[in-house]
C-alpha cells in the first residue's frame, strides 16, 4: 500500500513528532488534534510542546506542504491514534479519549484504510476499539468479524524517551500487534516508511502487555532504589554512595532513587495490569505504592528540615523560604504530567506558612495548581536568599552548579546532586 495520505489523531508529545518524521519522508500528513490552539501554532511552522530538534521538522514539513494540521477528521489511508489514555481517580483505565477518536475517525473511513493505536492500553483495548468502529461502519468488515478485513487495525506503542523521541522514534525497534497476521504486516509497511529499527510483528494483545510490562519493569527497579533512600536515611547511610559501591558487583544495577516516579508511562501503565488483575499483582502494586509514596516522605524531610532550621536561626516560620528546584517529571524537559515534583511542590506551598519559591527553568509560568500559592524564581535568587532548598529534578542548569554557590544549611536532596 503506497498511504499517499496519513493521518494523525492526537498531536501531543507522541503524535505530533510522529506526524512530523512521516511528513519529512514526503508523505502528506493531517494531524488532527481537539486544541484548537495547538492546531494554529503547528499550521504556522510552529510548536506548541518543548522536544529538541522537532521545531525544525515541523517547520520544514509545514513550508514544503506536507503537513497540516485541522481540528476534524479527514479521509486518509492510514489512522495512527495517539490520545491520552489517563487513569480515574480509583486507577482504572479511562479509554474516553480513545473511544472519542475512533468515533470521531468512523465516519471517513473507506475499504483498504488501515488504523493503528499507539496509545499505551490495557490489554484488549485493539479489540475493543474495532467493535467501536464496526458499530458506527457496519458496512465495512473488520477483522473480528473474518476473512479479508476491508479495515486492518493493529496496536503499535511507542518506545520514546522525552528529550530525544526525534532519534528514538526512528530508531528503536517497534513492536507491531496486528489483529490478524495481515494487519500486522500493513502496519509494518506504514513505519518502515521511516523507521530504521526492526517491525517485530505479534498480536496485539501481546503488543499491549509488551508495553505495560516494559514500563512496570522500570517501576519495580526504581521503587527498589526508592526505598533503599528511606533506609539508608533512617539508618544514617548515604544512599548514593551505597548504591554506587553495590552496583561495582558485576550483575549489580542499582538505579538512581528520586522524589518519586512521573510522566505518563510508568506512573500510570502499572496500573493498568493491576486494574486487570487484581488478585494476582502483588509485586507491581507494591512498587506501585512505593513510589507513590515518596513525594509524602520527602514533605517530612522538608517539616525535619524547617523544624531544625527554625531552632537555629533567629526567624520564624513565616519569614523561612523554601525553595523547590524543578518541576517537571524527568530533566531538561517541560513536560509536568504525573510529576512528583510537581506534587510535592503543591504539598509545601500548601503546608508552608511563609514564601514557597519555585526554580523550574523550562516553563514560562507557574501551572495554575500552583499559581497564587508559589513564586518561580531564578536559580541565583533562589540560592542567594533561600533559607531551605528542595532538589527535586536535576536539571542540567543545576547540575551545573558550583558547590560554593550552595551555601544553606538546609537541603533536601532527592536526586543527589548537592550530596
Amino acid at each position: 500500500m503506497s498511504f499517499d495520505t496519513i493521518s494523525v489523531i492526537g498531536l501531543g508529545y507522541i503524535g505530533l513528532p510522529t506526524a512530523a518524521v512521516l511528513a519529512s519522508q514526503q508523505k502528506k500528513v493531517v494531524g488532527v488534534d481537539i486544541n484548537a490552539r495547538a492546531v494554529e501554532t503547528i499550521n504556522r511552522g510552529a510548536i506548541h510542546i518543548v522536544e529538541p530538534a522537532l521545531d525544525k521538522v515541523v517547520y520544514e514539513a509545514v513550508t514544503q506542504g506536507f503537513l497540516r494540521a485541522t481540528i476534524q477528521p479527514e479521509a486518509a489511508d492510514a489512522f495512527l491514534i495517539a490520545v491520552p489514555t489517563p487513569f480515574m481517580a480509583d486507577h482504572q483505565p479511562d479509554l474516553r479519549f480513545v473511544k472519542a477518536a475512533a468515533e470521531s475517525i468512523a465516519p471517513v473511513l473507506k475499504k483498504g484504510d488501515l488504523v493503528i493505536l499507539e496509545s499505551t492500553s490495557p490489554v484488549g483495548t485493539t479489540e475493543l476499539m474495532a467493535e467501536w468502529l464496526a458499530v458506527m461502519r457496519s458496512d465495512l468488515r473488520f477483522p473480528q468479524h473474518g476473512g479479508t478485513p476491508d479495515i486492518f487495525i493493529a496496536y503499535s506503542p511507542e518506545r520514546v524517551l522525552p528529550g530525544k523521541i526525534m532519534q528514538e522514534l526512528i530508531h528503536n525497534d517497534r513492536v507491531i500487534g496486528g489483529m490478524t497476521p495481515a494487519c500486522s504486516a500493513q502496519a509494518s509497511a506504514l513505519y518502515r516508511l521511516f523507521l530504521q529499527g526492526e517491525c517485530v510483528e505479534t498480536k496485539a494483545r501481546t503488543a499491549e502487555l509488551c508495553k505495560l510490562t516494559e514500563n512496570s519493569f522500570r517501576d519495580v527497579n526504581i521503587a527498589f532504589a526508592n526505598e533503599l533512600s528511606l533506609i539508608c536515611a533512617d539508618q544514617g547511610i548515604n544512599v548514593w554512595e551505597l548504591i554506587a559501591l553495590a552496583n561495582r558487583h558485576p550483575r549489580v544495577n542499582i538505579l538512581q532513587p528520586g522524589p518519586g516516579v512521573g510522566g505518563h508511562c510508568i506512573a500510570v501503565d502499572p496500573w493498568f495490569i493491576v486494574a486487570q488483575n487484581p488478585s494476582l499483582v502483588r509485586l507491581i502494586r507494591t512498587a506501585r505504592e512505593v513510589n507513590d509514596s515518596k513525594p509524602h516522605w520527602v514533605l517530612q524531610q522538608v517539616k525535619a528540615a524547617l523544624a531544625d532550621c527554625l531552632t537555629h536561626s533567629c526567624k520564624r516560620a513565616d519569614e523561612i523560604v523554601i525553595a523547590c528546584f524543578g518541576l517537571t517529571f524527568k530533566p531538561d524537559i517541560d513536560d509536568l504530567r504525573e510529576s512528583p515534583a510537581m506534587q510535592v511542590a503543591q504539598m509545601i506551598a500548601k503546608w508552608h506558612c511563609g514564601q514557597s519559591w519555585v526554580v523550574e527553568p523550562h516553563i514560562a509560568s507557574l501551572p495554575a495548581a500552583l499559581d497564587g500559592k508559589a513564586e518561580l524564581v531564578a536559580s541565583e535568587q533562589a540560592l542567594a536568599q533561600a533559607d531551605v532548598l528542595v532538589m527535586l529534578v536535576d536539571h542540567s542548569l543545576f547540575r551545573a552548579v558550583e558547590a560554593s554557590q550552595v551555601t544553606q544549611s538546609w537541603i533536601v536532596d532527592t536526586r543527589g546532586v548537592w550530596r
